[in-house]
């Protein structure tokens, strides 16, 4: 097992380079699947996910290759062998049933485990096989597998329920290679949707309305290979800016498309604090006294539900009370036990929480109950007295590369400790 100990001390300084976006990294090495010739992909973080969806895409038949530590080629070749998916590889991961698409529209069959991932709440996969069922293929579940098969994929005209960022993916994966026309309406738009068309449109791909909530796509017969790096992580991102807020301090990002974190910059600016930002930069100054803000987390564009915990934490020690309403997932607030333990002031009703700011959180043993749960223990510890030790965080290291040096690099009194 591994840890966090993090001990108080000066506020961050410096610049640190964000890395790729895990969340557009997943959908693009599945993306692969849609070629037999191998497709490069660049900016690929080094992440536990992104290891475990080259390893399932491995499984499936995919050709995958390693070419240094963020470069990776995926292919599907005609005479892939596939094995048996393993129910265990593809629980550790949500993003695993991405695969289903490519698979669907390439060979007319896919047989995938129901996947797993973080624990924040009900994340069906409903509106995946309703599109693909739309879509001409028979679905069977049962056993813990989800089966598909068709002859060929048809376009067809598909409304999603609800703009989910998973189900939209998926589709247009399958719609690339399917026979006519389909339209997805109520479309998620968030950045990593439009980075993963542009990357199949690289690929001969031909889609209309990324990034907008009516994606038109026309079927291809086959795509060809590409080369595409991938945008930086907007949630990265937000994170970093959010540890800089608490510990009052001077950063500058870099590698960083600021357009994509308008909803954290502005709840930033609101809170208080100076931002300036550049094609590619972003700099945070400090600001010493800081209130609280009230945040309902929405669909892209909205405020993001994956910087929620983030700013939970933060308005942990702003001057006055904030509201923080979570809309997109129902158990998304399980830092809040642990933030307790340190201090803060949170109360619960429901999807609703209540912050009183504090300047007195204090250091103690907490655990990373999810991804981000854990980035807000950060956070916090960040601006504690006395020094944070933070468990289970394996969680951590799903979303974020390079996390103890990057921190390192601007100050922080970080280490990693291995323990029994």
């Amino acid at each position: 097992m591994s840890q966090y100990l993090i001990t108080p001390g000066e506020p961050l300084h410096g610049t640190v380079a964000i890395s790729g976006s895990k969340n557009a990294s997943l959908p693009i090495l599945a993306a692969g699947l849609l070629s037999k010739e191998p497709s490069t992909f660049e900016g690929i973080p080094v992440l536990s996910d992104t290891a475990h969806m080259m390893e399932l895409i491995a499984c499936v038949g995919g050709n995958v290759d390693q070419l240094d530590p963020s470069t990776v080629s995926v292919s599907l070749s005609e005479d892939s062998k596939r094995k048996t998916p393993s129910l265990e590889l593809f629980s550790r991961l949500r993003a695993s049933f991405l695969v289903m698409g490519p698979l669907l529209a390439r060979t007319g069959r896919a047989r995938i485990p129901l996947p797993g991932g973080c624990q924040i709440g009900a994340r069906p996969i409903d509106l995946h096989l309703k599109g693909f069922s739309a879509m001409g293929a028979k679905i069977k579940q049962g056993h813990g597998y989800v089966e598909a098969r068709c002859d060929h994929l048809m376009g067809n005209r598909i409304y999603l329920d609800f703009p989910s960022v998973g189900a939209t993916e998926n589709l247009l994966l399958a719609a690339c290679l399917a026979h006519g026309e389909t339209i997805i309406e109520n479309a998620a738009a968030e950045p990593e949707i439009a980075d993963l068309a542009r990357c199949l449109s690289k690929m001969g791909a031909k889609i209309q309305g990324a990034g907008s909530d009516t994606i038109t796509i026309t079927g291809k017969d086959s795509l060809s290979a590409c080369r595409h790096t991938v945008i930086p992580d907007r949630i990265e991102a937000g994170t970093f800016l959010a540890m800089a807020a608490a510990s009052r301090g001077d950063v500058t990002l870099t590698n960083i498309c600021p357009n994509h974190v308008k909803p954290v910059i502005a709840k930033l600016e609101e809170m208080g604090f100076d931002l300036e930002a550049g094609e590619d930069f972003l700099h945070i100054s400090p600001c010493e006294k800081f209130r609280a803000v009230d945040i309902k987390t929405l669909p892209y564009p909205g405020f993001p539900t994956d910087m929620q915990s983030q700013f939970m934490a933060l308005m942990s020690v702003a001057d006055g009370t904030g509201v923080v309403v979570e809309t997109i997932f129902e158990n998304r607030f399980m830092q809040v036990p642990e933030l307790l333990r340190m201090g803060a002031k949170i109360k619960l009703d429901g999807r609703t929480a209540v912050i009183d700011g504090t300047r007195k959180l204090s250091g103690t043993q907490v655990k990373a109950t999810d991804l981000r749960a854990g980035a807000a223990l950060v956070i916090a510890a960040l601006a504690a007295q006395g020094e944070t030790r933070i468990t289970n965080i394996e969680h951590m290291e799903r979303g974020y590369e390079h996390f103890v040096e990057k921190l390192s690099s601007l100050g922080a009194k970080i280490e990693k400790l291995e323990t029994e």
